[in-house]
């Protein structure tokens, strides 16, 4: 399901909302969105679960609107707030054009330090419980990819970017970064919207409200069919035999035309010829099919 996490809420209580709502004995979310940030959130139930890590290295796209020349110890407004600059002497001295140029200029591959405020792990301990003991971890720069990047507006104190980036980019730090590079020295964020990942995007969710207001024997109409987290995958059909081989565990001997040779280490979907999904596999040698990820059948 695709959800619309609100803003004020973290992802963990948005997803056990969502499971109680569905009555789901097995759930998880795919992409941690911070309490304050909303938007996309990708919640996975029952056999789901077992397929949520195909999102973990997506591609995600955000709005995110900054406040210039003030630092937050979280990086966004729910942390202690201090003013660095007065952001209007650093304005006067530009136009929008200029801002829109220093925004470009994180295009592509770059570098970037995490921030303390994160889930990132040092000795099994995620970095934001060292940062509320008021211990502050070296950390290693790490790269990051961004895809696209835009202006969307620009004031004295405030602005508002898009950016699609590669996973592992914190939208935090990418203000500071950007920020500092204008003259502003520091920003941190007021609102934060997560509107794709992958190849979903925010209007194909709903919110907790209308999970909420919809009768219980018709909420799975906002349920979304397992292989849709799969879809960047390549697919095969079996057999009725080689279904129940498959289902079993058993690799599968499988011919394929000279033109459609299989990749090596590569998984994909795999498929009854009633286009029903069953599960993942992966190609052990050229002619061999290895079940990797089976769904279990359906009484």
């Amino acid at each position: 399901m695709l959800l619309n996490k609100p803003s004020g809420i973290t992802s963990n209580r948005a997803l056990q909302v969502s499971k109680r709502l569905l009555a789901a004995t097995k759930a998880g979310h795919t992409g941690t969105l911070d309490p304050m940030a909303q938007g996309l959130l990708p919640v996975c139930l029952g056999q789901a679960t077992r397929f949520s890590s195909a999102l973990l290295q997506a591609d995600k796209t955000y709005t995110a609107t900054m406040k210039l020349g003030y630092v937050s110890n979280t990086g966004d407004a729910e942390g202690v707030i201090e003013q660095l600059i007065d952001p209007d002497v650093i304005s006067a001295k530009l136009d929008i054009q200029q801002v829109a140029d220093v925004v470009h200029t994180f295009l592509g591959q770059s570098s970037q330090i995490p921030p303390m405020y994160s889930a990132l792990k040092k000795d099994g301990k995620a970095l934001y419980r060292y940062a509320r003991e008021g211990i502050t971890i070296e950390r290693q720069p790490r790269e990051i990819f961004i895809h696209d990047i835009s202006l969307d507006a620009w004031s004295k104190r405030e602005m508002t970017i898009t950016v699609r980036c590669g996973s592992g980019t914190f939208i935090r730090t990418l203000a500071e970064d950007i920020a500092k590079k204008m003259g502003y020295e520091s920003a941190y964020l007021t609102a934060l919207n997560r509107i794709s990942i992958g190849s979903f995007e925010l209007s194909q969710s709903c919110t907790l409200k209308e999970l909420e207001q919809e009768p219980q024997i018709s909420r799975t109409r906002f349920l979304l069919p397992v292989d849709g987290l799969l879809q960047d995958m390549p697919r095969i059909m079996l057999n009725n035999q080689e279904v129940s081989r498959f289902q079993q565990g058993q690799a599968i001997r499988k011919l394929v035309a000279a033109n459609q040779q299989p990749q090596q280490d590569g998984m994909l979907r795999v498929y009854d010829e009633n286009n029903y999904f069953l599960g993942l596999g992966a190609w052990q040698e050229s002619d061999t099919l290895v079940p990797k990820k089976v769904l279990l059948a359906q009484a």
